[in-house]
């Protein structure tokens, strides 16, 4: 094992992690974003729209997102009328059909996620918020995607795992990212060995890092309720104690 060329792919390959960040970050952005009214829709729309947003999320994640991709960036590029569109300035750019094909996926899978939480919250709690007056939207939004989220975070953070190590994938279209930059070290250096464990080691400390992450928001959100309880109770005032009297014969 040569130590020396680790060396310098630990100096080299990190240059590519924010290219990873980048990838990871917006997909997952922009795929919990349109995950929400999706998962509501699959949860509590109506069947017709239940079973298309099934049929979206079910085509996603059965298909590899590896082909997924190439048929975004390669297939596309066959179709004359996409060639002609105003479109094919984003799709013929691969950044772009990255993102766009990591948002697609992380969107399939935050949507199952999210519509298993949704399906959790008790339908007592649901009720109640109905006979406290509030509205169909503001029940979503206050009470049953709080607590459907708060459900769903442990299986989401395997998510942001999935996305990180997916991230990777990004390397096949030509994009420099920590796999990306590995693979031009090898290409140069034929020493494969060396320059994926060093990969594989910065893959893992990013993994941990959302891990913890992870566990430190579940951590946060199942003792948010404790803490304002506890400082509700020191704010308090004490209620001074009644004296008992006796009325005189």
């Amino acid at each position: 094992m040569n130590l020396g060329l680790m060396f310098d792919a630990l100096l080299v390959l990190p240059s590519g992690i924010g290219l990873t960040l980048t990838l990871t970050g917006l997909s997952l952005t922009a795929g919990f974003l349109l995950s929400v009214p999706l998962a509501f829709a699959r949860a509590f729309g109506r069947p017709s729209l239940s079973f298309a947003v099934l049929a979206y999320t079910y085509v996603i994640r059965g298909t590899p997102m590896l082909v997924q991709l190439f048929l975004l960036y390669y297939g596309l590029s066959q179709i004359e009328a996409v060639r002609a569109s105003v479109f094919w300035v984003i799709l013929k750019d691969p950044l772009w059909c990255a993102l766009f094909t990591f948002s697609l996926n992380s969107a399939a899978h935050t949507t199952e996620i999210l519509c298993r939480g949704l399906q959790s919250v008790p339908m007592g709690v649901i009720e109640a918020a109905k006979a406290l007056g509030l509205k169909r939207l503001q029940i979503a939004r206050l009470v049953t995607f709080p607590i459907a989220f708060r459900i769903s975070l442990p299986a989401y953070g395997n998510e942001v795992v999935g996305m990180i190590k997916g991230s990777s994938l990004a390397s096949t279209v030509t994009l420099l990212e920590i796999t990306g930059m590995a693979r031009q070290m090898v290409s140069a250096t034929f020493a494969p060995y060396e320059i994926f464990i060093v990969a594989g080691a910065i893959y893992l400390a990013l993994t941990t890092l959302a891990v913890k992450a992870t566990q430190f928001l579940e951590r946060r959100l199942s003792t948010v309720g404790t803490l304002k309880q506890r400082r509700k109770a020191r704010l308090r005032p004490t209620l001074p104690d009644h004296e008992i009297t006796t009325l005189a014969p």
